[in-house]
């Protein structure tokens, strides 16, 4: 279906295209994202893109004050914290990402187990633009 290596450039290329991919193992149906040339339960070297719907629930969270440089520059610092978290995909693969959308100060408010969906942040321009994966509720 694609013709991708399963590295970090081509998972890169799928976020600026809008599709959230990972990797499935031809062998036993192990699901990885971001994606893997080996399948991290039985070490086959078969694996196969798979698009996820990009729809799940927050199993873990945690609000973070203090930035990475290209992210301090967006404005997050101790007065202005931001959300990560581990999100558990319909599909049942998990991944760490930026979780928009809640009120980082009140962490309080945040529910475990609330449903997300997939959105796509970019941020730069010409050369110097990425695409971000996130969730919001």
């Amino acid at each position: 279906m694609y013709d991708r290596p399963f590295n970090d450039n081509s998972y890169e290329q799928f976020l600026r295209e809008g599709k959230l991919m990972g990797s499935r193992c031809q062998k036993c149906g192990a699901l990885a994202l971001p994606p893997r040339p080996i399948c991290v339960s039985c070490f086959s070297h078969e694996m196969e893109w798979v698009q996820f719907k990009g729809t799940g629930k927050l199993a873990a969270f945690t609000s973070i004050v203090v930035a990475p440089p290209f992210m301090a520059k967006e404005g997050f610092n101790k007065n202005n914290p931001y959300v990560v978290g581990v999100v558990e995909l319909e599909e049942g693969a998990k991944i760490v990402g930026r979780i928009t959308g809640v009120e980082a100060k009140n962490p309080d408010r945040i529910q475990v187990g609330a449903p997300l969906r997939a959105e796509f942040i970019r941020s730069g321009q010409g050369p110097d633009e990425k695409t971000y994966l996130a969730f919001k509720p």
